[in-house]
């Protein structure tokens, strides 16, 4: 905050009352007129403008991992549904839905019956879990690597906090579990249990 300082220098002989209130209000007003009405709204416009640009390069950004992360899901796509299919056969671990994002969105996921929905902050990863499930039928995301760098993933909400969540059958058992971006899951696991 800026704050005027006056040094006062008497230019005449006689202290006239009025010229000295009007040395002492009008300038001071003056400051805090064209600090209100001139400056502040002109910061106030520039930082909008910056944000709205910051939220469109975020926007085109998250459109291409998007799009890239598609593309990694249909590459992904035929192992994963030969393992999903050894799984089922032997009663081993299927992730039957995997949603990837924002955390706020992933708290009501009851409500989320398709991924279109909320498309804009959440991602299906039904496909790159079920890859990612090993012969023995286990799957593990070690702790401190974030999730948007697996394969088939992408950040669909820069500088939010994210969630992973998790529903999948393992001997004929329904599973549930969700953890946050860098946290460890091993799945499966008796606590998931529903």
């Amino acid at each position: 905050m800026l704050y005027a300082i006056g040094i006062q220098v008497l230019l005449s002989r006689e202290l006239d009352s009025l010229v000295a209130t009007g040395a002492l209000i009008i300038p001071s007003s003056l400051y805090f007129l064209l600090k209100r009405f001139v400056v502040k709204p002109y910061y106030l416009r520039r930082e909008k403008q910056k944000v709205l640009e910051k939220e469109e390069k975020s926007t085109v950004q998250v459109r291409e991992a998007r799009a890239a992360a598609e593309k990694a899901q249909k590459l992904l796509q035929n192992v994963s549904n030969r393992k999903r299919n050894r799984q089922a056969e032997v009663g081993g671990l299927v992730i039957t839905r995997a949603l990837y994002g924002k955390s706020k969105v992933l708290k009501r996921v009851d409500e989320i019956k398709e991924v279109n929905d909320v498309s804009s902050e959440v991602l299906d990863v039904t496909i790159p879990l079920n890859f990612l499930v090993n012969d023995a039928g286990q799957l593990k995301l070690h702790k401190g690597i974030k999730k948007s760098g697996i394969m088939g993933f992408c950040d669909p909400c820069p500088g939010e906090p994210k969630q992973l969540f998790v529903e999948y059958t393992y001997n004929g058992q329904n599973y549930q579990v969700i953890v946050d971006d860098q946290d460890e899951m091993l799945i499966p696991h008796d606590g998931h249990r529903i």
